[in-house]
């Protein structure tokens, strides 16, 4: 990677990552700002204006925005996360001045009419009852708010249907004045570029956006509980949640090789313990969620009502195994898996462009790849099993689940496998 970062007059990163032998690129404007941001009348606002934002401006209908793109055969979409809005698309490299031009467009100058906002309300609410519908989706929202409760961090980033219903088009406005301000903005394009022309389009389709930087978001604090919400499902749906750590932690790359040595993969102790050994899921992974100022390290599973009597069991006893007994071999398979998923992710432009915003919000530079894999091969089994032991000396668990899960274990017992201290073998 060759990425060349500048800022234009207003104070807006342009960030370029040329890769000349494609004819197109991808091409976004990263907002440092997302539901973490949110009050709580107003939770849901930031999902609501990416929505919007499509829905027309002073110059461009909202059709008009999706023909002139794909008039060009082009694609625009946007992402709302806990901290960062994306507005992006993909382009051929000849229509790199139209995809700014709409970009900017819908950035600088949204009309946010009434009765648009009052149809995409009606989507958005579809949206959530979509999203409640899907078990395996929705659980990661109730195990955020019982891990962060009555905090924006555990607020549900679509919003709840009393919030969404309420929006008003000044409300939008405010929200966005206040946070899409270009110190805290990113226009980043991989492909099919070259710098200079991206600064010159910058210059002049970006010189509306207001300088300055997002408003200030609360500190997240992690806080742990339970929480079940039943429903008409097959399967009981079972997340679990522990403190980890933050993107600027030390031990940030420790835990994603925990994760992944925990359950990452089909050799992952609990893929083999779980499932290949006792039949007890379909599916079941462990994860690590990074931000700013916090984390967590998790499990996931959706299993049958009578075999949740025994996850937490296997959940617990595995973590606890990988906290005593982590491997050289096992740490160095899932540091493979890792460097390999990054490595094939640095094919794609859109890939390498999110990862670009990421580092600049969280780093204010990028990482070369040199340097994500020197700190990726520093990790080594004896700091997987310290962090293991960290995690496993957690006294607040979180524990969500949806569906029939009335047999899985109380949350005390559970709860009680954990607040210990695993004997932690030295390193080999």
């Amino acid at each position: 990677m060759n990425v060349k970062i500048s800022r234009i007059s207003n104070g807006l990163i342009v960030a370029t990552d040329p890769m000349m032998q494609l004819e197109s690129a991808a091409v976004g404007v990263w907002v440092n700002a997302g539901a973490r941001n949110e009050t709580a009348p107003l939770n849901g606002i930031s999902h609501m204006l990416e929505h919007m934002a499509f829905k027309g401006t002073k110059r461009r209908s909202a059709r008009d925005i999706a023909e002139e793109m794909e008039t060009v055969g082009g694609f625009l979409n946007a992402y709302t996360s806990r901290e960062q809005t994306a507005f992006h698309a993909r382009i051929l490299k000849a229509d790199m001045a139209l995809a700014l031009d709409i970009l900017a467009d819908i950035l600088t100058e949204p009309t946010f009419e009434p009765a648009e906002l009052e149809r995409e309300r009606q989507v958005v609410l579809q949206e959530i009852a979509q999203a409640r519908d899907t078990p395996d989706d929705i659980i990661f929202d109730y195990l955020q708010t019982v891990s962060y409760p009555d905090q924006p961090m555990g607020w549900p980033i679509l919003g709840e249907e009393n919030t969404v219903s309420a929006f008003r088009r000044d409300d939008l406005f405010a929200y966005m004045g206040a946070n899409y301000r270009a110190g805290g903005m990113a226009l980043i394009a991989s492909g099919a570029v070259e710098h200079e022309d991206m600064l010159r389009l910058a210059e002049e389709k970006f010189a509306g956006l207001k300088p300055g930087a997002p408003q200030e978001v609360l500190p997240a604090h992690y806080v742990g509980g339970e929480t079940h919400v039943g429903g008409d499902f097959d399967q009981a749906h079972i997340a679990y949640a522990f403190p980890g750590v933050s993107n600027l932690d030390e031990d940030f790359f420790v835990a994603q090789v925990y994760v992944t040595a925990l359950g990452g993969g089909m050799s992952s102790r609990l893929f083999q313990e779980a499932r290949e050994k006792r039949g007890l899921c379909y599916a079941i992974y462990a994860f690590a969620h990074s931000s700013k100022d916090d984390g967590v390290v998790g499990v996931y599973t959706g299993t049958g009502e009578a075999e949740a009597a025994e996850i937490g069991a296997v959940v617990a006893g595995e973590m606890a195994s990988l906290a005593e007994t982590a491997t050289v071999e096992e740490v160095a398979r899932a540091k493979a898996q890792l460097k390999s998923g990054f490595l094939m992710g640095l094919e794609k432009p859109s890939s390498r462009a999110e990862m670009i915003a990421g580092h600049l919000f969280t780093y204010g530079r990028v990482l070369s790849v040199e340097e994500m894999s020197e700190k990726l091969e520093a990790v080594d089994a004896a700091a997987v099993r310290r962090f293991g032991a960290k995690v496993m000396a957690t006294v607040d668990p979180s524990v969500a689940t949806v569906g029939p899960a009335g047999k899985l274990e109380r949350y005390g017992i559970f709860a009680g496998r954990f607040g210990l201290k695993p004997m932690v073998r030295a390193a080999e």
